[in-house]
């Protein structure tokens, strides 16, 4: 008997003026695995776009559809596939999303959207002159 799963998994390494200061890994949530399922189908759902930072600390649970307190969305600066990893990266720039930043997510739309991946993690203090910048890896396995 044949037996096949497909699961989905990441982590995403928080850095804050050029230095990494977590590495956490993130739950693939149910709209975002009805989303990768939909684009297999065809283009109707749009590609992933943007990140999120918020200062939520409910624990990221699969129903989840949004961050529970956004603080801030910007468009990813990158996004590669590589065999069945796929990289997003953001960057969010001195004065956007300070503060104690404790979930991040990503989605797509510049508002509301499909959530793909959310994650909560201890505090990571962004103060107004600091640039943080979120490299998230998702594993397709």
């Amino acid at each position: 008997m044949l037996h096949d799963s497909l699961s989905m998994t990441g982590h995403l390494a928080i850095a804050i003026n050029g230095e990494t200061v977590r590495d956490v890994p993130n739950l693939v949530v149910t709209t975002g695995k009805g989303y990768v399922a939909s684009r297999m189908k065809d283009t109707t759902a749009a590609a992933m776009s943007h990140m999120a930072i918020g200062t939520g600390t409910t624990a990221a649970a699969v129903g989840d559809s949004a961050l529970v307190s956004e603080a801030t969305r910007n468009t990813l600066g990158s996004t590669t596939v590589s065999g069945a990893v796929i990289t997003y990266t953001a960057t969010f720039a001195a004065g956007q999303g300070t503060g104690a930043i404790t979930e991040a997510g990503i989605l797509n739309a510049s508002s509301a959207g499909d959530l793909l991946c959310r994650t909560v993690f201890p505090v990571v203090n962004k103060g107004s002159e600091d640039q943080m910048t979120i490299t998230w890896s998702v594993t397709v396995s």
